[in-house]
């Protein structure tokens, strides 16, 4: 017999059950790495905070943080000190130029790593735009217990990653995290 693709002990109708059991509605900060963008310009970050409101989570605080390694983890620390705060999205200095710090202060802060969704969403990228999606070091996971997802900051990166993975798992996440 074969091992279920869900892990030991779990079906689908354990999964099923899960979703059954996770919250509707998640406690999300929303920050947006930009060393330019502003509130009025910050199309991602609006992106982000109308589709998790829209999807019936809450959006608990919104910033925008220069792409600094220092800044970037003390915004992220004082998030995953607060209570409310179930889930972080940032978007914005995930490639490769040399101002793109966001994954090398995040990763450095997991405690778990959930790999697979810089895997899914680099594929479903490759679908969009090709090769470049390699460029992409979108990464996700635990801190805390506390969710961390970074994307790219392209507004068309951050529909794909919201709508394609984060939404309709984010309750699931969140209560696998438990927090």
């Amino acid at each position: 017999m074969s091992e279920s693709p869900f892990g030991a002990g779990e079906s689908a109708t354990g999964v099923a059950a899960h979703r059954a059991d996770a919250p509707d509605s998640v406690g999300c900060a929303v920050m947006t790495v930009s060393d330019t963008r502003t509130p009025e310009s910050d199309a991602s970050g609006a992106l982000i905070r109308e589709t998790v409101s829209f999807s019936g989570h809450r959006v608990v605080d919104y910033r925008i943080v220069r792409d600094e390694p220092v800044q970037i983890r003390e915004v992220l620390s004082e998030w995953i000190e607060r209570d409310e705060v179930q889930a972080v999205l940032t978007n914005g200095g995930t490639g490769i130029a040399a101002r793109d710090t966001t994954y090398d202060a995040i990763s450095g802060m997991l405690e778990k790593r959930i790999d697979g969704f810089g895997e899914l969403f680099r594929m479903l990228s490759w679908q969009e735009v090709g090769a470049a999606a390699m460029l992409s070091r979108a990464v996700a996971g635990v801190t805390g217990g506390t969710l961390i997802v970074a994307m790219p900051g392209s507004t068309n990166a951050v529909r794909l990653a919201l709508t394609k993975l984060i939404v309709p798992e984010l309750g699931h996440l969140v209560y696998e995290i438990g927090k």
